[in-house]
């Protein structure tokens, strides 16, 4: 760890480790049963945001660094193997924007998670090019992704998780047609 180099703190080097099991987790989701694959997310998720909100602005000297890996092909690989994992538990009820039309939509689990997987995938392989400039944009990116897409995401699907993991009932008795957080 380096005092004079704020991408090697140990928040960032803590994400980097978190996002990596993360990462690891979802690669290996199909050889895990339903209940661990949920119990897995509902420990991880928390952690992921908090992690998510203690990274710190970076402004990268090269945005040529800046990359992408995981492919649309790799994204679809890991949404339907969540998803056929899930089953009929996968999709959920929420409102977008509840200032307005108050419409509810669904949603599904595996869409936010393959989205976040995504994100912190990207984030980690570009962190661990090992450049200064490759940290700098890894760490740039995943900060402003946060706050766009899978911190949000994250959110919506905590109180889903915990729904599923705290129902006792067999998964023939959930209803994924009307999600009440005030359950």
């Amino acid at each position: 760890m380096s005092d004079n180099d704020p991408t090697l703190s140990r928040n960032i080097l803590e994400l980097v480790t978190i996002a990596t099991e993360f990462c690891n987790l979802i690669e290996n989701s199909a050889s895990q049963s339903k209940a661990d694959l949920l119990g897995s997310l509902q420990s991880f998720a928390p952690l992921l945001y908090l992690r998510g909100t203690l990274i710190p602005a970076i402004q990268p000297d090269d945005i040529e660094y800046a990359e992408r890996f995981v492919t649309e092909e790799q994204w679809e690989s890991i949404f339907r193997t969540l998803r056929d994992k899930l089953g009929k538990d996968d999709e959920f009820w929420i409102l977008e924007d509840q200032t307005e039309n108050n419409e509810p939509i669904k949603a599904s689990i595996s869409e936010c998670v393959a989205d976040t997987y995504q994100d912190l995938k990207d984030f980690v392989t570009l962190f661990k090019k090992n450049r200064l400039s490759a940290r700098e944009n890894a760490i740039h990116d995943i900060k402003q992704l946060f706050e766009t897409n899978w911190g949000k995401k994250i959110i919506i699907v905590l109180p889903v998780i915990h729904k599923l993991r705290s129902n006792p009932v067999s998964e023939s008795n959930i209803d994924t047609n009307s999600f009440d957080f005030n359950d």
